[in-house]
């Protein structure tokens, strides 16, 4: 009998687990995603004529972050993140050929042309601003349709660095000039496969001038008068209590705080 393999298990956005939000164990198949050569731990879709095994049930991504460690989800990010690579590599961007998943290293690889595809991270900043020592700036996205404020955020662009980034982003989105830019933290976010990279920074000047298409309000809030921010497990959740409880984004052990 072989030995089972613990399963990161996809439906899109979810994640097959037990009741107490654990992997299960499963055969391992021909076709399974493995993180290193050797180990136990898989990754694979849930294919669309599958069942839900009995005692297992699809979980979004997201609330898994409020009920596991900072360990147990980047691991899963890190499989769906691979798992949406592979998925989108099956061809050659060079030549056009099916590619060939290489043996001992994730990359996807032409046999025609013998280009090598690697999974890539898209860079973002993310950014906590304060004006003073008791008011922090909150936007709430266009798109978002709940009474959540969060923080401002978008893309690092090519022959920028993460500093530049975090002054264009708040410029662009909100009209404000910053100082003291600070870095804090990072996150994986596969959503669909993003690296938040956190950072402080104090407002220099400027009146708030919304970019309409992106930020729909923004303000500056007393800590003690924030409105409806992002959950717990999020970056975003722990920068803003890193300001306002004063400690850090994240403890020795990684859990977000």
């Amino acid at each position: 009998m072989s030995k089972l393999s613990l399963a990161y298990i996809f439906h899109q956005q979810q994640l097959l687990v037990d009741q107490n939000f654990n992997l299960p164990e499963v055969e391992s198949l021909a076709s399974d995603l493995y993180f290193h050569a050797g180990d136990q731990v898989i990754a694979r879709d849930l294919l669309a004529d599958e069942d839900i095994p009995a005692g297992l049930q699809l979980v979004a991504i997201r609330q898994l972050l409020t009920v596991w460690t900072i360990q147990q989800f980047e691991q899963a990010s890190r499989a769906i993140q691979l798992l949406e690579w592979r998925r989108n590599h099956k061809f050659c961007s060079h030549c056009g050929h099916a590619t060939e998943a290489h043996v001992n290293e994730h990359a996807m690889v032409c046999p025609a042309c013998r280009y090598r595809q690697y999974p890539r991270v898209q860079p973002c900043v993310i950014t906590l601003i304060t004006r003073g020592n008791d008011e922090i700036l909150l936007a709430k996205n266009a798109k978002n349709k709940s009474n959540m404020y969060g923080l401002i955020a978008g893309f690092v662009e090519v022959g920028e660095t993460l500093e530049e980034a975090v002054r264009r982003e708040t410029f662009e989105e909100v009209g404000l000039k910053l100082k003291n830019i600070q870095y804090l933290a990072s996150q994986p976010w596969p959503f669909p496969s993003n690296l938040m990279i956190a950072f402080r920074a104090e407002y220099a000047g400027g009146e708030i001038q919304l970019q309409e298409e992106e930020i729909s309000d923004a303000q500056f809030f007393k800590f003690d008068q924030l409105p409806e921010i992002p959950f717990k497990g999020s970056i975003a959740y722990a920068m803003i209590k890193h300001v306002i409880d004063g400690h850090p984004v994240a403890d020795d052990t990684r859990e977000w705080l």
